[in-house]
């Protein structure tokens, strides 16, 4: 019966090799420590057992280590232009949405700007950045209180 379980690990690994998640894997590794335990009985059912068993075991043992390195979606920080979404900038040139003029400084970049709604914007007003759009921030005035 060892012979089933090399095949079912090869198997697992090569289907590991054709997926992203790491979780054949540990499939795989079940099947060859069950091939060992088939050296010692012929028993389908206590060596099934110890196949579950072991799968679940590996997986959930290991499931929050792979997946800090699987699953990256989380830790993804926001660069160039999307880095300076939400932050505070100063008009340095009047905001004219119909003429679509106007200019911000953020992080010491200086930004082509446009109001959130189609709003003028004074110069040396603080406004947020809410979203790019092109190559022009798109900004709102902060309002003081």
């Amino acid at each position: 019966m060892w012979q089933f379980w090399l095949i079912a690990s090869g198997i697992f690994f090569i289907a590991e090799i054709i997926t992203t998640g790491f979780l054949v894997f540990w499939l795989g590794v079940a099947g060859l420590l069950t091939m060992c335990v088939s050296f010692f009985t012929d028993n389908l059912t206590i060596q099934a057992t110890v196949f579950v068993v072991l799968s679940a075991v590996l997986i959930l043992a290991t499931k929050p280590f792979v997946k800090k390195f699987v699953n990256k979606k989380e830790a993804t920080e926001k660069t160039n232009a999307f880095s300076i979404i939400g932050k505070k900038a100063i008009v340095i040139k009047d905001i004219d949405s119909i003429n679509g003029v106007g200019q911000i400084k953020v992080n010491g970049e200086v930004w082509s700007a446009e109001g959130i709604d189609g709003s003028n914007i004074e110069k040396g007003t603080e406004v947020e950045i809410t979203k790019i759009d092109g190559v022009k921030a798109i900004v709102t005035p902060i309002s003081k209180k």
